[in-house]
């Protein structure tokens, strides 16, 4: 319930300052606004209430939310308001460049919340993200699909399309997005180049954990009941040292080593406490013995940057803008069939999943400013329906001097609801698939 609370909370701050953005516009110039929904009233409202030329209500459709302004075909389909002659009053006649701004004005807050809640974070609490360098100075593990890649475990991670990044999250998503990886292996510099293919097996089958932090024990956390671990003896805790007499340093190494012995019996030296204790061990054919890992926190590689108000301020204009060139980026990868990315677009019952069952104001607002560029990017698409759709056709009677008929953009309109509604039902169709099967399975 909580991860449901989180989405509903930030999709509706999102939206109301979204559209608040298209209803200020549009009063400044003067245009009536009919309509301010938050989430969609198709059929019926749960609340609302007529405040000057004004209703003001919540829909029963929790999926965005609309300005209904007069003059104008918009979501609601309404082309029986343009059959009469033009008011003062209506969005239709104004002045293209009116109208360009008041299509605009929604993607504009949207840029300038992610903005300002930046730099109240990066004021308050500090720049805070995990550090390339200090998470791979043991060098980086990868998993099967990563070494198929042509990555090996103890790489470091240089650059990426001859650029260092140094947030670690940022540069496992820089590799899926970049063409060129530039790795130091064993003190050599080499070049790796990921082709399609290669990136859409990773996102399939690991996504953005395909490599992580090199582990530099092998110790125990837990082990699971009845496994062949269980049976050897194996006890949370435990550091295993050696297989058959024979070290290793790092976690990965243990792992490589023991699916050499599938369905073998083998010998482990463990220390336990102060003693270095020897077990016997049988392998299962998948190369496991049946315990996890101690894993690595995090945030013990974690660095915050701790900024003054003036220091924030352009911190968080560069974080605004690299989060809409990675929405850039991630578009045109969804765009390449070969990658399967496509695949993978998450509607907010998929995004809710992901969210923590925590209430932590600081990650939530931090969300919020990303998702609030995400939604400020797919209003820019030039798809009819979104804003970005209506603003290519204003911009598009600016250089011409001509407008299109308000037939055809209400059959342009329509198509594009259609389009818009139709790739909803199946990114909410597939999140709600999945989520069953995760219940049934």
């Amino acid at each position: 319930m909580i991860q449901v609370a989180q989405i509903i909370f930030i999709l509706s701050v999102l939206v109301i300052l979204h559209e608040f953005g298209h209803y200020l516009t549009a009063k400044m110039f003067k245009v009536r606004v009919e309509k301010f929904y938050l989430f969609m009233d198709a059929g019926f409202s749960l609340v609302k209430k007529k405040i000057g030329d004004t209703e003001w209500g919540i829909g029963w459709l929790p999926i965005g939310g609309y300005v209904k302004l007069s003059g104008m075909i918009d979501e609601s389909l309404d082309t029986e308001q343009m059959s009469g002659e033009p008011q003062p009053w209506e969005f239709r006649s104004k002045p293209a460049w009116q109208r360009l701004i008041i299509m605009l004005g929604g993607i504009i807050v949207n840029i300038i919340l992610a903005w300002f809640i930046f730099t109240v974070l990066y004021a308050t609490v500090g720049q805070k993200f995990i550090a390339t360098e200090k998470i791979q100075e043991n060098g980086l593990a990868f998993g099967e699909v990563g070494q198929k890649a042509g990555f090996r475990n103890g790489d470091k991670i240089l650059a990426v399309d001859g650029k260092f990044q140094p947030s670690f999250n940022r540069m496992t998503l820089d590799v899926l997005l970049g063409d060129k990886v530039t790795v130091e292996r064993k003190g050599v510099q080499e070049e790796l180049i990921l082709t399609d293919e290669m990136k859409g097996e990773i996102i399939s089958k690991e996504g953005k954990e395909f490599v992580g932090p090199r582990f530099s024990n092998t110790v125990i956390d837990s082990v699971i009941p009845k496994s062949l671990a269980d049976q050897a003896g194996l006890k949370k805790g435990d550091k295993i040292k050696a297989i058959n007499g024979t070290g290793f340093t790092f976690y990965d190494e243990f792992k490589d080593s023991i699916s050499k012995h599938k369905n073998d019996s083998i010998s482990l030296s463990v220390v336990r406490g102060v003693e270095t204790i020897e077990l016997n061990a049988k392998v299962g054919q998948d190369g496991k013995l049946g315990f996890v890992n101690k894993p690595i926190d995090k945030l013990d590689y974690e660095v915050n940057n701790q900024l003054t108000l003036g220091q924030a301020i352009p911190a968080a204009v560069n974080e605004s803008w690299a989060l809409l060139v990675y929405n850039v980026k991630q578009f045109k990868l969804i765009l390449r069939p070969k990658t399967e990315a496509y695949k993978h677009v998450q509607s907010p019952i998929g995004i809710a999943r992901r969210l923590p069952d925590t209430w932590d104001w600081e990650f939530i607002w931090n969300f919020t400013a990303l998702f609030s560029i995400g939604l400020a990017f797919m209003n820019l698409l030039p798809i009819p329906g979104l804003d970005g759709g209506h603003a290519l056709f204003t911009i598009a009677e600016m250089i011409t001097g001509r407008k299109l008929s308000d037939k055809a953009m209400g059959h342009v309109q329509t198509a594009g609801m259609i389009l818009l509604l139709s790739l909803m039902a199946l990114t909410f169709g597939k999140d709600i698939y999945q989520l069953i099967m995760d219940k049934l399975l």
